[in-house]
C-alpha cells in the first residue's frame, strides 16, 4: 500500500541515478512521477509548458539539470525559475543532483543553480558524488572497456568512484526522510582508484586483459569529435576528466556511511557483479 504522501516527482528518470531512484521509491511505498521528454510523466526542460502538470500535487522533486547539454544553456535562470514554480505548486522538499567538481568544466559552472535552490523556500538537499562506477558498464567508457585499452586523460590521478545505486539511495532518504534539509552530502566510494587500477579490477573480473592508457586533453577531445559528439561537449567531458589528472575531483569523504549507515559498494563488488550480468560481453 503506497504511503499517505504526496507524489514524488523523479526528473531524469531514465537516466543513471533515475532510474535507481524511481524503484527505490516504490518499493518503499511512495507514489512516483517518473519524469523525461519520454518518460511517464512528460518534462523537458526547454519547454516550461510541461512543467505545471508534472509539478502540481508534488510534494517533492529529485532534479537532474542539463549542465552537460552541447550548447548555451542558463542553468542558474532555468533552476531558478523551476524552483519558484515548483514551491507556487506546493513543492517542500527539493533534492538535487551536482557533480562533486571544482571550477569551470567546459566553460560551465556546475554549481550554478546551487544559491536558486538554497533561496528557493523549500527544503533542500544537495548530492554532489564522485565519478560513478556505472561509466564504465553504462557510460562512455563502456567502448574502451570492450576494445581492451581505455584511451583518457586522467594521467595519474585517481578518483573514488562511487556506485549510483548508493547515490539513489541517498536520494531517497533525502526525499522520504528527516534530517537532510540544509545538507550538501559530497559521496564518494570507498578508495581513491587510478585508472590504471580500474581497469584492471575490470579485466580481471572479466577474464581478459584491459589497459589504460594516458593521452593529451586535446587528442582525447578531438577523438571524441570526430567520433561525432559535439565540439563544447567534447570539451565538457574532457575537463572533467581533467580534475581527475589535477587531482582536485576530491578524495574519499565518508559521507555515505555516516548517512546511510553502511558502507557504500566498492568497486571491485561493481565490476565483479557487472561482469556476472554480461556488462563488458562484447
Amino acid at each position: 500500500m503506497a504511503k499517505k504522501t504526496k507524489p514524488i516527482l523523479v526528473l531524469g528518470s531514465t537516466g543513471k541515478t533515475g532510474s535507481r531512484v524511481v524503484p527505490q521509491l516504490r518499493e518503499k511505498g511512495f507514489e512516483v512521477r517518473a519524469a523525461g521528454r519520454s518518460a511517464e510523466t512528460v518534462f523537458d526542460w526547454d519547454d516550461d509548458a510541461t512543467w505545471e502538470a508534472a509539478l502540481t500535487g508534488t510534494g517533492a522533486v529529485y532534479v537532474v539539470d542539463l549542465q552537460d547539454k552541447p550548447g548555451q544553456w542558463d542553468a542558474e535562470a532555468a533552476l531558478r525559475e523551476f524552483y519558484a514554480r515548483a514551491v507556487e505548486l506546493g513543492v517542500r522538499r527539493l533534492v538535487v543532483l551536482q557533480a562533486r567538481a571544482t571550477g569551470l568544466v567546459g566553460g560551465k559552472d556546475l554549481h550554478s543553480g546551487e544559491t536558486a535552490v538554497r533561496e528557493s523556500g523549500a527544503e533542500w538537499t544537495i548530492l554532489r558524488p564522485n565519478w560513478f562506477n556505472q561509466n564504465f558498464d553504462e557510460g562512455v567508457l563502456v567502448d574502451g572497456i570492450l576494445a581492451g585499452e581505455l584511451p583518457l586523460p586522467a594521467g595519474d590521478g585517481v578518483e573514488p568512484f562511487i556506485d549510483v545505486a548508493d547515490v539513489a539511495a541517498v536520494a531517497v532518504a533525502a526525499l522520504t526522510g528527516d534530517g537532510h534539509d540544509g545538507q550538501v552530502y559530497e559521496l564518494s566510494g570507498t578508495e581513491a582508484l587510478s585508472f590504471h587500477e580500474a581497469v584492471a579490477t575490470i579485466g580481471e573480473a572479466i577474464g581478459k586483459p584491459v589497459t589504460y592508457l594516458p593521452v593529451s586533453q586535446d587528442a582525447y577531445e578531438a577523438e571524441l569529435v570526430e567520433y561525432g559528439i559535439a565540439a563544447d561537449y567534447a570539451r565538457f567531458v574532457g575537463d572533467l576528466v581533467g580534475q581527475i589528472r589535477a587531482g582536485t575531483s576530491g578524495g574519499v569523504t565518508g559521507t555515505f556511511a555516516r548517512v546511510m549507515g553502511r558502507e557504500p559498494i566498492t568497486f571491485e563488488d561493481f565490476a565483479k557483479d557487472a561482469a556476472s550480468r554480461g556488462a563488458w560481453r562484447g
